[in-house]
């Protein structure tokens, strides 16, 4: 036999699961090889973005800056 009774998780200190869709979202703006040169604390992801973009002929879309994240 069990002493105390049962615990259903209904009480006053039973924890709420957080959701899949309770979490919060990191998100980053995108930003492209300009706003990487004249950044004041460049990151190796900027940098490396930066160098490709030099090259002849290169199509970028942006990178993902550390600097921007938000939480949605």
């Amino acid at each position: 036999m069990s002493k105390g009774g049962s615990k259903s998780g209904k009480g006053k200190n039973a924890k709420k699961k957080q959701t899949v869709s309770d979490r919060k979202q990191v998100n980053y703006k995108l930003v492209l090889s300009e706003t990487c040169r004249v950044c004041k604390t460049p990151c190796a992801r900027g940098m490396n973005y930066l160098a490709r973009m030099q090259e002849p002929g290169a199509v970028g879309k942006g990178v993902p800056c550390i600097l921007t994240k938000t939480y949605g």
